[in-house]
C-alpha cells in the first residue's frame, strides 16, 4: 500500500544534492509521501553516473550499465510502484557476464538460471562446489534478511528497532561469517591456491565490492555474487539507463518536487548540530543565495559531504572519512562502432583479464557492455561498444596538462589494442571514440576526485560497520554508494528508501 500524503508535511523543506539516481529516488518518494522537495544537480542532466550522453546518433551510458532489482518484489519495482509509474522496458541479462581469463578464448558465463550457472562453475573450477553451496546458503539467508528493510548500521533505537525485526532464525546462520573475507572461505575449503578460480573472482568482486577477494567481505560477497541469478538478475534497459532518471523526475515533478540544474551546492548551513540550509550558486548565472531547509538528503561521497560540512563536520566522522583507502576511478572508452565489429552472439556484458602481472596495475582488465540490435543505442546497422577498467584516481591528478593528455593516450592506444582481440577495431569500423577519465567523472558528476563505485566493501566499511543515511548532523542524510555500494542504481536506491524512512519518523 502507498503512504497517504500528509497535508502538514509541504511546509516541511527537504532539500536534495545531487540528481543520481539516489537523490532522485529519495526526493520522488518524499515527494509523494508530502514533502516540499527540492533536487539541487550541478550538472547538465539528472542522473549522475548513470545518466547518458549523445554522439553523432549514438547514445551511450556514462557509468552504469545494468540495472538489478526490477523484479517483482526488487527495490525499483517496490519503488516505482509506490511512486505509481510504470517500470522501465528491459530484458534479463544472460549470461549476466561473460568472463574472460589470460590466454583463454572461451568465457566463463555467469548464467541467470541457477541450475545452468551450477553447471557452468562445477565445469569451470571442479572441486570448488563446497565453496559455492556455501555462498548460496549465505546469499539467501542474507537476502530474506535485507527484504524485511533493515536499518544497517544503526544510528538510534529507530534503526535499532528496525533490524531486530529483520532478524529471524535462518539470520542466525550469518553470524559467524560476519568477520570473515572471501579469502579466508577459500582459504578453509583449501582452494585458495586455485589462481584461475581466485582471478575470476577478483574480477568479480572489484565490479561490485571495489576490492579483490582478499579483502572483500565473505556476507557482502555472498550477495553480489548471487545477485545474478534468477528470481533476482541483472537487466538491461531498452533506450539507455537515462530511462530511469527520467522517470524518476517525472515522478518527482508528479508529486510536487522540483528540480534545478546546473545549481550547485556549495555548503551545507548546519547551527547548534542541526541543519538549517544550503547556500546554492547557479552555475549558469553565478547568482548566489540561501535556500533553507528542514532536511538535507546528500546523494554525495562521504568525501564530498565532509568538504560541504566544513568546520561543522564532526571532527571523528571526519577522521573516519580521512582514513578510506583511496577510493577506484575509472578509465572509460566509449566506441561507436559499425555493427560488422561485433562477433555473432556477444553477450552484452563481457570482463576481460589480459595478464596476472600485477606490475601493470588495475589497467590489466576491462569491463565492457555491449548494445544490442533495437535496444534504441544505436542507429540501425550500428552498435557501441563500452569498455572501462579500474584506474588510481591519483595518477589522473599530478604532473602537468600533458602529463595528463600522454597518460590518456596511453590508456586509449592501450584499451584499443586490447579490445581488438575481440571486436574487429579499424578505422573502417569505428565511426566515433571518446575516453573518460576521473578528471571528467569529477567535473560533469562532482565526485571528489572523480571516484566511483563507493567505498571498498572491506569488514571494516561493509553493512553494519558501513557508513550509515543518519549522519552526526541532526536532519543531515546520506545516500549512494558510500552508504550502499556494489549493486548499482539498486543498492543507491535502497539507500534513498532507508533514509526516507527514517525522515518519516522524525
Amino acid at each position: 500500500m502507498c503512504p497517504e500524503i500528509n497535508k502538514q508535511l509541504l511546509t516541511h523543506r527537504v532539500v536534495v544534492i545531487g540528481a543520481g539516481i539516489g537523490g532522485l529516488t529519495a526526493g520522488a518518494l518524499l515527494a509523494r509521501r508530502g514533502y516540499s522537495v527540492l533536487v539541487l544537480d550541478q550538472a547538465f542532466v539528472p542522473g549522475g553516473c548513470a545518466s547518458t550522453f549523445k554522439r553523432r546518433g549514438f547514445t551511450f551510458d556514462v557509468g552504469a550499465t545494468q540495472v538489478a532489482g526490477l523484479e517483482l518484489g526488487g527495490i525499483h519495482q517496490r519503488i516505482f510502484q509506490e511512486l505509481e509509474i510504470d517500470l522501465p522496458t528491459a530484458t534479463p541479462c544472460d549470461p549476466a557476464c561473460a568472463v574472460f581469463l589470460p590466454g583463454e578464448t572461451e568465457p566463463i558465463n555467469v548464467w541467470r538460471d541457477p541450475e545452468k550457472w551450477a553447471k557452468e562453475r562445477q565445469r569451470q573450477f571442479p572441486g570448488s562446489e563446497p565453496f559455492w553451496q556455501l555462498m548460496t546458503t549465505l546469499f539467501n539467508a542474507s537476502w530474506r534478511f535485507q527484504s524485511r528493510d533493515p536499518v544497517l548500521p544503526p544510528r538510534n533505537l529507530w534503526d535499532l528497532w528496525q533490524l531486530i525485526s529483520a532478524v529471524r532464525p535462518d539470520t542466525l546462520i550469518t553470524l559467524p561469517f560476519t568477520f570473515m573475507t572471501v579469502g579466508d572461505a577459500l582459504r578453509g575449503y583449501r582452494l585458495y591456491d586455485n589462481q584461475r578460480l581466485r582471478t575470476f573472482l577478483d574480477l568479480q568482486l572489484k565490479l561490485y565490492s571495489q576490492v579483490d577477494a582478499d579483502e572483500t567481505a565473505l556476507l557482502y560477497a555472498a550477495t553480489a555474487l548471487g545477485v545474478s541469478q534468477e528470481p533476482q538478475g541483472l537487466f538491461h534497459l531498452k533506450g539507455s539507463m537515462q530511462v530511469l532518471s527520467d522517470r524518476l523526475v517525472a515522478a518527482l515533478e508528479k508529486w510536487g518536487g522540483k528540480l534545478l540544474m546546473r545549481h550547485s551546492v556549495e555548503q551545507i548551513q548546519v547551527s547548534r548540530g542541526k541543519v538549517t540550509g544550503v547556500e546554492v550558486r547557479n552555475q549558469k548565472t553565478g547568482q548566489v543565495w540561501t535556500e533553507s531547509a528542514d532536511e538535507v538528503v546528500a546523494n554525495v561521497t562521504a568525501q564530498n559531504l565532509v568538504k560541504l560540512l566544513g568546520n561543522q563536520a564532526p571532527k571523528g566522522y571526519q577522521r573516519r572519512v580521512d582514513k578510506l583507502p583511496p577510493g577506484s576511478g575509472a578509465f572509460v572508452i566509449y566506441l561507436g562502432v559499425d555493427q560488422n565489429a561485433i562477433p555473432a552472439g556477444c553477450p552484452p556484458h563481457l570482463q576481460f583479464l589480459y595478464d596476472y602481472d600485477s606490475e601493470i596495475g588495475e589497467n590489466n582488465s576491462l569491463f565492457v557492455s555491449v548494445s544490442q540490435p533495437g535496444d534504441g543505442r544505436a542507429p540501425e546497422g550500428k552498435a557501441t561498444i563500452i569498455a572501462s577498467s579500474f584506474t588510481d584516481t591519483r595518477l589522473w591528478w599530478q604532473g602537468s596538462q600533458e602529463d595528463y593528455d600522454q597518460l590518456k593516450q596511453d590508456y586509449t592506444q592501450e584499451a584499443i589494442a586490447r579490445l581488438g582481440q575481440y571486436f574487429d577495431l579499424t578505422p573502417e569500423t569505428i565511426i566515433h571514440q571518446e575516453t573518460a577519465t576521473p578528471r571528467t567523472f569529477a567535473y560533469y558528476t562532482g565526485r571528489h576526485q572523480g571516484i566511483v563505485g563507493g567505498i571498498g566493501q572491506r569488514v571494516p566499511t561493509f553493512g553494519p560497520f558501513g557508513f550509515a543515511t543518519r549522519t552526526p548532523i541532526n536532519h543531515v542524510w546520506l545516500v549512494g554508494d558510500s552508504t550502499h555500494p556494489g549493486e548499482g542504481t539498486a543498492g543507491v536506491s535502497y539507500s534513498a528508501f532507508t533514509a526516507v524512512r527514517q525522515i518519516q519518523v522524525i
